[in-house]
């Protein structure tokens, strides 16, 4: 199986981890909570980017385990320049850019290494195998531990793997969105790659707690995402009432049975919800703890059927930059 490795202790990471990319404008003290109890529960694997409130994001991570470094296995993500209000505009995957945004990441994550270096996404203006190698240095000199992609396709993986090692391949994969099965997925596990699942909820939607758009913060990303316009969002209303249904004659949370199915995947997922609810949080952490029969994951996968899912899962301009 895929392994990310283990923390400088010789912890081994765990399959399920904490994504700290959260929507709306969430108090800081309450992120900064939910990550010290994810550590409390033996959840090491927490993700970020230089991308997610400008860097904010990678500061409140680092305030969350400052004097428990060693506790944390520290995935953040590089690639995006961002303009001044701190909207990506274009991706730089050159090896200034490389470097530039490693230190930079360093300094707001309050360490001296990180664990797990991953390009947010692949520059096609740059050969993968000069960001490939200047994240190879890094490994060398002890900035980083591991590298890895987020959301490349087959022949980048392949091109970058050739020139140092890839860790991890980060991608969305869920339910609702099961691309990744026909050919990521089989890819990573003969190259021996982790495969880590952003979004496993859907975001949010498979937990069963938005049913409209006013559900939504005004402020919240998915505002702009095809699946949660109010056309789409109706349609798909009915599968997430499937699982609903099926989770409670099992006894278990919609969100539970979700995440359970996603860790059950061949080859070993590492699926990374986002939460700071504590209660969520308990949730998610229990759920790898659930034992699903064959007969039990047929049910799943049949309740959220891909080919009924409505509406693309990025809005058009990011899906420009997927699968490259």
């Amino acid at each position: 199986m895929s392994s990310l490795g283990k923390t400088l202790d010789g912890t081994p990471v765990s399959r399920l981890g904490l994504g700290c990319f959260y929507y709306g404008k969430p108090a800081p003290e309450d992120s900064v909570r939910a990550i010290r109890r994810a550590l409390e529960l033996g959840v090491n694997l927490l993700d970020t980017s230089d991308a997610y409130g400008a860097g904010e994001n990678e500061r409140m991570v680092g305030e969350a385990v400052a004097h428990r470094r060693h506790a944390a296995y520290i995935t953040t993500k590089f690639g995006w320049v961002l303009d001044a209000s701190g909207k990506p505009t274009h991706l730089d995957g050159s090896t200034d850019h490389v470097r530039r945004s490693c230190d930079a990441s360093l300094q707001r994550l309050g360490t001296d290494y990180i664990d797990l270096y991953i390009a947010h996404r692949v520059d096609v203006n740059v050969p993968i195998e000069e960001t490939v190698g200047e994240l190879s240095r890094l490994v060398e000199e002890g900035k980083v531990r591991a590298i890895g992609l987020s959301e490349a396709g087959r022949d980048t993986i392949e091109r970058a793997h050739s020139v140092a090692p890839l860790s991890a391949l980060q991608t969305e994969y869920s339910l609702w969105s099961r691309d990744p099965e026909a050919e990521l997925v089989p890819l990573c596990s003969r190259l021996g790659i982790a495969f880590v699942a952003y979004s496993p909820l859907g975001r949010g939607f498979l937990t069963g707690s938005v049913r409209d758009t006013s559900d939504l913060a005004p402020d919240d990303y998915r505002h702009g995402n095809p699946r949660f316009e109010q056309s789409n969002l109706g349609r798909n209303l009915g599968l997430v009432d499937e699982l609903s249904r099926l989770a409670s004659a099992m006894g278990y949370k919609p969100s539970q049975l979700a995440l359970a199915w996603l860790l059950s995947r061949p080859g070993g997922v590492y699926p990374i919800p986002s939460t700071r609810n504590l209660v969520h949080l308990e949730e998610n952490v229990a759920a790898a703890g659930i034992v699903l029969g064959a007969r039990d994951l047929e049910a799943i996968g049949r309740a959220v059927p891909p080919d009924r899912v409505s509406g693309a899962r990025h809005p058009a301009e990011h899906m420009k930059t997927i699968g490259r």
